[in-house]
């Protein structure tokens, strides 16, 4: 990870310039490889997202925490899925037979889809008590107005 630090340093060196050199400040260098070796840790087993954080970084020389962020802010990288599993074309086709009196009760029902809007306007033009929120679904449903 030491390695790391010293590549940062580098690059930030060749892009800042005096800028970096004062934004270290009078501290030790060591004690500031330290702060930037604690920022970089998490990053360890992901590389890639330090040099994508190089490879973007701001305008202005960034401290430790800065950088960091700017790690944590790389996309993620892609990874590969397994092809998806194929169907087994016999038990798809029990599946869908048992979903078939939905098909079968909606071709047949006069109002497709909307059945259960009709019941509650129906269920509310018999006095049955509704909340406001089922007679506003019913009603939008059936395009009626209050």
């Amino acid at each position: 990870m030491i390695q790391a630090v010293d590549y940062v340093f580098k690059i930030c060196a060749a892009t800042y310039g005096a800028a970096w050199d004062r934004s270290l400040g009078s501290a030790p260098i060591a004690d500031s490889k330290t702060a930037w070796l604690n920022a970089l840790a998490p990053f360890k087993n992901s590389k890639k997202r330090i040099v994508w954080a190089l490879e973007n970084l701001p305008e202005h020389c960034p401290n430790p925490r800065v950088f960091q962020a700017l790690c944590n802010a790389a996309p993620a990288p892609d990874v590969p899925m397994l092809p998806e599993p194929k169907a087994d074309p016999a038990r798809a086709a029990a599946e869908l037979a048992k979903l078939g009196h939905i098909i079968t009760a909606e071709k047949t029902s006069p109002h497709g889809m909307k059945d259960w809007a009709h019941r509650l306007k129906e269920r509310d033009a018999h006095g049955e008590k509704l909340s406001s929120y089922q007679r506003m679904c019913y009603q939008t449903a059936l395009k009626e107005t209050a």
